[in-house]
């Protein structure tokens, strides 16, 4: 058996063409006619592949090869394939390609597993869309209701609901997309690192034990607006100049923690946005993780607590907090599978910490699940520069086709 790391790059290529923004990046939103041109040619490389092809009330894609036994769980692989704008195209469409390229193998082979093999490509990882990242995944493990769907909104006010309606999908039916502890053996995820570390220490391969833990908030600050010359100081409820008191503090409060603790305030929007007029409303977002669920705690209530000092200084506040997830650690037996398949190989690899949040975080609490990491070229993603060689994708390919391999032919039925 070779992966052929001719047909990943070709493979990563193709799926790369449906992009919303040509020479600024890869943009592909979940629902855009890029998403759903770069699904039909997933459902047409997975039904060359030999594979059953089904699109979810969502729109995941999901292509399975029965197994000999229909009542035994699935070996489910895969990731995103959803984009941030003016993204990288490995991104999640490594896993997806990966997931794609061991479905060839077993179709080339003949193989015909004892337990069923699921390839999935999942939307809206990254949240990009509606500011709910591990959407796909969150709803199949039961996490998301149609009230959800209909609650979250994109950048111009659309629910996503109403966008999957538009989409050709059926949101109020997200309750048929989750998927039981019973019907999954394992969940296996390959993903670039989105970090330098495989590339500077010359490793071919890590191996995640943990994936930290994360949570999002959505804070919205109401002020009221006036004239920007003939408002005195005093006189002011400034949205603006409270969340930057806000803003400033959250990065303390991360470093304060320690044990590689992160927060980030990536998105702001200012209403009304004039040069001449005190903010009325901001609203911005407060990404904070760590692979301490103590401090991840820590971290939030410190942040809750400088967002009311500023409540109690004649601003409205609200606080939503869209995702928390504790640190999640991986399987030990597929950790151990996967190390086991990296010696037999003779690829190097590390223990590592995913310090991103990935689906695999999600599906291990259904089942056993495994995240693999290859290299990412200087430590780039969520860039239109990200890349990892084909030659590196292929090889953590190859760890998890073996183990993959074995999962599904074990005879064992606990």
């Amino acid at each position: 058996m070779k992966v052929c790391a001719s047909r990943i790059r070709r493979f990563l290529d193709e799926l790369a063409e449906f992009n919303a923004t040509p020479g600024q990046g890869i943009t592909r939103m979940s629902y855009s006619p890029q998403a759903h041109a770069a699904r039909a040619w997933l459902c047409q490389q997975m039904e060359q592949a030999g594979l059953q092809v089904r699109e979810d009330a969502i729109g995941n894609v999901i292509g399975t090869l029965p197994g000999t036994r229909a009542d035994l769980p699935s070996v489910m692989i895969g990731s995103h394939f959803d984009t941030v704008p003016h993204g990288g195209a490995f991104d999640g469409a490594a896993g997806v390609i990966m997931a794609l390229e061991i479905a060839t193998l077993f179709n080339e082979q003949g193989l015909s597993p004892h337990y069923p093999l699921e390839v999935v490509a999942l939307v809206e990882e990254e949240g990009a869309s509606f500011e709910r990242g591990l959407l796909a995944s969150s709803a199949m493990a039961g996490h998301i209701s149609s009230q959800m769907l209909e609650s979250l909104h994109d950048s111009t006010g659309i629910s996503a609901a109403q966008r999957m309606s538009e989409a050709g999908y059926a949101p109020q039916d997200v309750s048929s997309v989750v998927r039981t502890p019973e019907s999954l053996k394992a969940f296996i995820e390959l993903h670039i690192e989105q970090g330098p570390v495989l590339e500077q220490t010359g490793t071919d391969i890590g191996i995640v034990d943990v994936v930290v833990g994360m949570t999002q908030l959505s804070v919205t600050l109401t002020g009221k607006a006036g004239h920007a010359g003939t408002t005195p100081m005093d006189k002011r409820q400034d949205a603006l100049l409270a969340a930057s008191h806000i803003i400033s503090q959250v990065g303390d409060f991360a470093r304060q923690a320690g044990d590689a603790t992160v927060a980030t305030v990536g998105k702001l929007r200012v209403h009304p946005n004039g040069a001449n007029v005190i903010p009325h409303q901001v609203v911005f977002s407060v990404d904070i993780r760590s692979r301490d669920e103590r401090k991840l705690r820590q971290v939030i209530d410190q942040t809750r607590e400088a967002i009311n000092q500023q409540a109690n200084q004649g601003i409205t506040a609200a606080v939503e907090q869209t995702l928390y997830i504790a640190p999640t650690p991986m399987a030990s037996e597929i950790v151990h599978s996967l190390e086991q398949q990296c010696d037999r190989l003779g690829y190097s690899r590390r223990t590592m910490v995913s310090g991103a949040g990935h689906d695999a975080m999600v599906f291990a609490g259904l089942a056993p699940t495994g995240l693999i990491f290859v290299p990412s070229r200087d430590g780039l993603s969520h860039h239109p520069d990200e890349w990892t060689d084909a030659e590196q994708i292929a090889k953590g390919v190859e760890v998890i086709f073996h183990t993959v391999k074995a999962m599904t032919e074990a005879k064992n039925h606990d």
